[in-house]
């Protein structure tokens, strides 16, 4: 079996690899973050019916895409981490970790991450491995996980997710250029338009609606979440 080391230094030369190849006109994209959990109900919907448009009508040539799969998990003392819905979640954020580092291109792990999320809608999360032949993709990140190394992406999806500014309320939480959109989130393609400060605009922004007095909306009892649950940490 591989060791951390190894996809340690695989991630180095595949991230070298990825940034030599981003053109320069990519430094005026909106970066879109998405902080999730996988077995989230509602996460799941938003990736598979929502963020999917990101892909359509060009609006993906205009936004840095980053997938922090961590959300409302905590980590223990030992270690250790509690899922909010159980150690398969655990499992399969730290295989996520494992793919975006190893296929970095965002079309190659959001295919990915699309097909485990699709299948947890669908009440099937149990073949989620038959997602990386569904893809195209190698098994490489069941080594990955295998070996630790997710783990250690994990804390550092932990660390970052702990850090924001202000804290994350629910999962999924939605950031464009580094503003949460809260309860708007599957509003996220006007944010971006509207974000977008270059000259090549997409047929998905002319398309897209405008923002409601620029301001975001209220909460929405239509778009349901997972809450952060405060009473994890007495697992620490």
């Amino acid at each position: 079996m591989a060791s951390p080391r190894f996809f340690f230094a695989f991630f180095l030369s595949t991230s070298m690899l990825f940034l030599l190849s981003i053109s320069p006109c990519h430094a005026q994209n909106v970066t879109l973050s998405l902080y999730y959990e996988t077995l989230c109900p509602y996460c799941a919907d938003f990736i598979v019916n929502h963020l999917v448009k990101l892909f359509d009508k060009g609006l993906n040539s205009i936004v840095n895409l980053r997938l922090v799969p961590w959300g409302n998990a905590v980590m223990q003392r030992d270690g250790n981490f509690v899922c909010q819905h159980g150690p398969d979640e655990c499992v399969l954020n730290a295989i996520d970790a494992c793919t975006i580092t190893i296929y970095p291109e965002v079309e190659r792990h959001f295919r990915f991450i699309l097909c485990v999320e699709r299948l947890a809608l669908e009440n099937k999360v149990n073949e989620w491995v038959n997602c990386f032949d569904m893809t195209g993709l190698g098994r490489v990140p069941v080594d990955c996980y295998k070996s630790g190394y997710g783990n250690m992406l994990e804390k550092h999806y932990a660390a970052e997710t702990a850090q924001l500014n202000p804290p994350h309320k629910f999962v999924p939480w939605v950031l464009v250029n580094g503003q949460p959109l809260e309860e708007d989130f599957k509003n996220f393609v006007s944010y971006v338009c509207k974000a977008y400060q270059g000259k090549l605009v997409p047929e998905a922004c002319h398309q897209s609606l405008p923002l409601m007095n620029n301001s975001l909306k209220k909460a929405n009892p239509s778009n349901p979440v997972c809450y952060a649950k405060k009473k994890l940490d007495n697992f620490e």
